[in-house]
């Protein structure tokens, strides 16, 4: 009786390791791809320019509604919760702000929004409006 020290033996695919990687995958794509799609704020009536052009998606979405009320990603906020989340951000210099203010809101409430911004540092403030029906 011969001991073979080679047995040839048939190759196995191992497929649970496999089906791992791809759930793996599959979770980290669903996940970059839930943070890559921007905030798409609140309905409102924006003013409207002439000189409107499109800008990059800013950080941060400011919605200012006819009544007053702050609003950040669906969140209700006061100017001082506005100016701390703009400090947390850690980059003042490289923040960027839109407000989005219904034309119906006061004035005052717009200059609230810019002020919470430069309490915290912020210099890349944008304003939101429609192009004029001419463009």
């Amino acid at each position: 009786m011969t001991m073979r020290y080679f047995e040839r033996r048939k190759a196995r695919i191992e497929i649970i390791p496999m089906i791992d990687v791809m759930l793996f995958l599959l979770v980290f794509f669903i996940i970059v791809t839930l943070q890559m799609i921007p905030d798409a704020g609140v309905t409102m009536q924006l003013p409207t320019s002439s000189q409107s052009q499109n800008l990059p998606h800013p950080k941060f979405i400011v919605n200012v509604l006819a009544d007053g009320t702050l609003k950040v990603k669906n969140n209700v906020m006061t100017p001082d919760q506005l100016t701390a989340m703009f400090e947390a951000d850690g980059a003042p210099d490289k923040t960027e702000v839109t407000i989005a203010a219904d034309k119906a809101s006061a004035f005052q409430h717009f200059m609230t929004v810019i002020d919470a911004a430069r309490k915290a540092n912020v210099t890349n403030i944008g304003i939101a409006a429609q192009p004029a029906a001419g463009q």
